[in-house]
């Protein structure tokens, strides 16, 4: 696919105040691709049935639908909420908006999941802003798909818009302590959180990658509207050419599998 500007969609959480304005900042250097916007509501992450109903299927199709409009090459969940409610919810959801607007999906989650795959990752480290209960969910998924969670962080949060407050020494604090039990990488899971501007210092300092949602479901979006990355190198690893290589060769083999 030859690489062009492009126009992302990217669904929104209501009470998110980070991935805006964080995206607008990493493209600066990606001035012919733009990113478009649509929200839904979602206020509190818990395992409540009124916490789960906020991600509907009919509520974030709408949204879709409505990026739709601004003919956007790619639409991209960005939330993480397939993280513990299973990775089959999000996959269902880019079907339904692929069906309804036919333009290309993904998520953020979807995305952390190809990439860990791409590189050949198994042992990882997680870091949330959620409670205990919700990233207990999360272990449990990323087992199911065939990776160890070998240290972890949460902060017991509940409330999406306090995951903003939450400042980027205190999420490099617990990446750093999360890395120093062992693992291939730490993902940091939660689009409302401040851990992109800090994820390339930290993979120099503790040589091992380390992925913020918001900048997997950047990595894929580009890489579904065939955008030029090479505005993104100094965000990290994630925007390497290695990683691209690896994630071509990755996606091939999936492809004849």
């Amino acid at each position: 696919m030859p690489l062009k500007a492009a126009r992302l969609g990217m669904l929104t959480p209501s009470s998110n105040t980070v991935l805006e304005p964080m995206l607008m900042h990493m493209m600066r250097d990606c001035p012919a691709t733009t990113v478009h916007f649509s929200r839904f509501k979602v206020t509190e992450i818990a395992l409540s049935r009124s916490a789960l109903d906020q991600f509907a299927a009919n509520t974030m199709l709408q949204a879709a639908e409505l990026l739709a409009h601004a003919k956007v090459d790619v639409i991209a969940w960005n939330g993480t909420s397939a993280s513990w409610t299973g990775l089959e919810s999000d996959r269902q959801l880019c079907r339904d908006i692929e069906a309804a607007t036919g333009i290309p999906a993904t998520s953020s989650v979807l995305a952390l999941d190809e990439i860990m795959r791409s590189v050949g990752l198994r042992n990882v480290g997680l870091v949330t802003p959620y409670t205990r209960d919700v990233q207990d969910k999360i272990i449990t998924n990323l087992e199911a798909g065939g990776f160890r969670c070998t240290s972890e962080r949460c902060l017991e949060l509940s409330d999406n818009f306090s995951f903003a407050e939450v400042t980027e020494e205190a999420i490099e604090g617990l990446v750093t302590a999360v890395a120093a039990k062992g693992c291939d990488a730490v993902a940091i899971v939660c689009t409302n959180m401040r851990g992109a501007r800090i994820a390339a210092r930290l993979e120099k300092q503790l040589g091992i990658p380390v992925y913020d949602s918001v900048a997997v479901t950047l990595w894929k979006s580009m890489r579904l509207a065939g955008a030029a990355m090479s505005g993104l190198r100094e965000w990290g690893s994630l925007f390497s050419s290695e990683t691209e290589a690896s994630a071509a060769a990755h996606a091939a083999t999936a492809r004849r599998s």
